[in-house]
């Protein structure tokens, strides 16, 4: 029995699901199971910031009741899933990874949180998460400092870390994440998961702390490609309180897994034309894109000749956290995260017309990635410029000999926040020193069905299920 059991903790949610419905498993066992991990490890990479080892229970016993009872059953029935720090939960402690919200507890759940409790997910707890999401580190004054399960002296990136972490480490198969600069896929590139940034209104963005606008997007971080399709058959679909929300779209995104990709026109840009990547980050990446060649795919190397974002990007999101945040100054400034504070500050300098600015480029940036893939169905790139680095460190501001802006290192994420497109990670492999490295796959426009086959392909190609980190 304790063989089935510790091998519980690494099913897939589609499996778990399953077996729960034909009474093969007992969700309280499977709860059982993943909190009993997450109270050995956790206290050695602090994926989660709140257990809710009681609210966990209480929706395995409901979960379990309604499977003896005959009643209908969600998508996630009695599957056990973590929410990310920054996105509200009913009655769950809320903090923004801030001190100025340490014992926050919402009224209402996020959108997503809603439908993911209707489906008969079961909530873990809450996983950690830089201060308001504002950097692509997991590391916050109120819960410190989150560790890479591949090597603990690592970052696992963020700001959807914690999640990150959890999916990674057998905290249960599912995490809903942030991503609004690339917080879901860059820590899947730096933990060897699955990551996937919607088109940005296929999941209704509410009930969350304010600083990313137009950009965000709730996304899943799974162990496979079917999970995270499971996730957003049950999460995406329009709703009023988000005006920009899309309608649901008929079918399935599960089934989307199984359309295949043969006959795409598949552009690999290394660099995008301004990018310098580490080159065993190239390398590896290099040799996932060759791999949708044997999935049927043309493939053509490409340098789109795209300006760098990152000015237009900084410029937004600076003036978007002083608007929301600059009253809490001077007085917080004690309690908040030393780089919040510099962010912040940033954006007191912009003026409304470098901000207008900003935004028109923004659609300079859409007018030229729109004409780019109408003549590509798929957009490959590294995800990440460089392998995890040390946690507690500063992003490297050098790669390959040469320097590098502050967001060098991520230069491949956030240009999709800004036009919207749908994204996603795959693991794509390991640096010689068994460093996770990612491949992102960016589709056209409301693609997401496109970017899901294309990422089970390649999983089917270059399984990585089995891989486990070393704890």
């Amino acid at each position: 029995m304790q063989r089935n059991v510790d091998e519980l903790v690494w099913r897939p949610a589609t499996e778990l699901a399953a077996l729960i419905r034909s009474k093969q498993i007992s969700p309280v066992e499977l709860t059982e199971a993943v909190l009993a991990r997450i109270d050995a490890l956790n206290p050695r990479l602090n994926a989660f910031c709140l257990v809710a080892h009681d609210l966990a229970r209480r929706g395995a016993r409901e979960a379990e009741i309604a499977v003896t009872k005959g009643e209908p059953l969600g998508a996630l029935h009695g599957v056990p899933l973590s929410i990310k720090d920054v996105i509200f939960t009913r009655g769950l402690r809320t903090t923004g990874g801030s001190r100025l919200f340490a014992e926050a507890v919402p009224d209402d759940d996020a959108v997503a949180v809603g439908r993911l409790r209707a489906a008969g997910g079961v909530v873990l707890g809450k996983t950690t998460t830089s201060e308001f999401g504002h950097k692509a580190l997991t590391e916050s004054p109120l819960f410190g400092v989150t560790r890479n399960p591949w090597n603990l002296e690592l970052t696992p990136g963020g700001s959807s870390g914690g999640g990150a972490v959890a999916v990674a480490s057998g905290f249960g198969p599912v995490a809903l994440g942030t991503d609004a600069g690339g917080s879901v896929r860059i820590p899947a590139s730096f933990c060897g998961v699955y990551g996937f940034k919607p088109s940005r209104g296929r999941v209704p963005d509410t009930h969350g702390f304010p600083g990313y606008e137009h950009v965000n997007c709730p996304g899943p971080l799974t162990r496979s490609v079917r999970d995270a399709a499971l996730v957003l058959d049950v999460i995406a679909g329009g709703d009023d309180r988000d005006r920009f929300s899309l309608p649901r779209e008929s079918g399935h995104y599960v089934e989307a897994c199984d359309e295949g990709i043969k006959g795409l026109h598949v552009a690999w840009a290394p660099d995008l034309g301004f990018a310098t990547v580490d080159p065993g980050v190239q390398a590896i990446c290099e040799n996932a894109a060759a791999e949708f060649e044997g999935l049927g795919c043309r493939v053509e190397v490409v340098n789109p000749g795209w300006e760098n974002p990152e000015d237009t990007f900084s410029t937004l999101i600076a003036a978007q956290f002083y608007a929301h945040w600059s009253d809490q100054l001077p007085e917080a400034e004690k309690h908040l995260d030393p780089t919040l504070v510099r962010f912040i500050g940033r954006g007191a300098g912009v003026s409304a017309r470098e901000y207008i600015l900003a935004q028109e480029r923004v659609k300079a940036y859409w007018a030229e990635i729109h004409a780019f893939l109408a003549r590509f169905d798929l957009l490959l790139t590294p995800t990440v410029a460089v392998p995890p680095f040390p946690s507690g460190q500063a992003p490297p501001r050098e790669i390959a000999g040469q320097r590098v802006s502050v967001l060098g290192w991520m230069p491949f994420t956030y240009l999709f926040n800004l036009t919207g497109q749908p994204a996603a990670s795959v693991p794509a492999g390991v640096t010689d020193d068994r460093r996770p490295v990612g491949l992102q796959i960016v589709g056209r426009r409301h693609a997401d069905r496109t970017v899901l086959a294309a990422s089970a392909a390649y999983e089917a190609a270059c399984p990585w299920g089995d891989r486990r980190p070393p704890l």
